[in-house]
């Protein structure tokens, strides 16, 4: 196979990449989990405190230092901390992989000169690796919610659907930024900051309905605003799916998700090149 040729870029040909490298990808995804925390003597319990230390720290800055409130809610500093931790998942899952993406091609030059390797895979294994981190949040999240408030009302269920459309976002950037970073190498502090930015101008640490009308719209604009806001609706207020939304998003998460992927392999003949 010639690693120059044109890829094929429909969503069929990555599901049959994802199938027939899932062995590797799952190798990968450990490889990278394991080796963040190799030589640290905790080793992965990091994974669980980390999130634990980062759920004490907000509460502590949040709901002590400035006084803060969720609106609607019972005004319990425990349920502030969840509602706010609720938030914090969702963007600790797509900042990670953002942050991640437009190092994977110039960062494993190996991959792109030496072997013929599929290298749309790079960013499902950095998902793969946020996820695994999302879901010891999440395990973190449910034992803090059991102690103080018992079991989750049953709209919970739907989280892995509230969560879907953004992964599939986050995939589609983070193919769009794996390419973009191998041409441009400022990429990687341009995004840092946009995350950064995203992190404050999305309701995580608080909720749309607590600013001016005339704002609202702009915090709307965020690729994280429905996602967070759909998070707590169904992990804490037992609201369930705005589905009218849900679609909507759905919609546009698929679409970023093809062009990220298309992109990518439309320019991925040129990263021998470059690099």
């Amino acid at each position: 196979m010639n690693p120059h040729a044109a890829r094929p870029i429909s969503p069929v040909s990555f599901l049959t990449s994802l199938s027939a490298n899932r062995s590797l990808i799952l190798k990968l995804v450990r490889r990278d989990v394991v080796g963040r925390y190799r030589g640290s003597v905790m080793g992965l319990l990091w994974s669980f405190f980390n999130p634990v230390l980062m759920l004490a720290v907000y509460t502590f800055v949040f709901s002590l230092v400035f006084k803060a409130r969720w609106t609607g809610g019972s005004g319990s500093k425990t349920e502030f901390a969840l509602v706010l931790f609720a938030g914090l998942m969702m963007f600790s899952l797509f900042s990670e992989c953002l942050n991640r993406a437009p190092h994977l091609i110039v960062g494993n030059v190996n991959y792109v000169k030496k072997v013929i390797f599929p290298l749309e895979i790079l960013p499902v294994v950095a998902l793969g690796s946020a996820a695994f981190h999302f879901l010891i949040s999440l395990a973190v999240w449910m034992v803090f919610f059991l102690m103080f408030f018992g079991i989750p009302g049953p709209a919970i269920l739907q989280l892995p659907l509230v969560v879907l459309p953004l992964i599939l976002m986050t995939l589609g950037l983070s193919w769009f930024l794996a390419s973009l970073g191998v041409f441009l190498r400022d990429v990687a502090q341009i995004i840092g900051v946009v995350t950064t930015v995203l992190m404050f101008l999305s309701p995580i640490f608080y909720p749309i309905d607590a600013l001016p009308e005339a704002y609202r719209p702009f915090i709307q604009i965020s690729p994280l605003s429905f996602v967070v806001e759909q998070a707590r609706d169904t992990m804490i207020w037992s609201k369930g799916i705005d589905w009218e939304g849900w679609w909507v998003y759905t919609g546009i998460s698929v679409l970023v998700a093809w062009l990220g992927f298309a992109w990518f392999q439309k320019t991925r003949k040129g990263f021998a090149d470059v690099l």
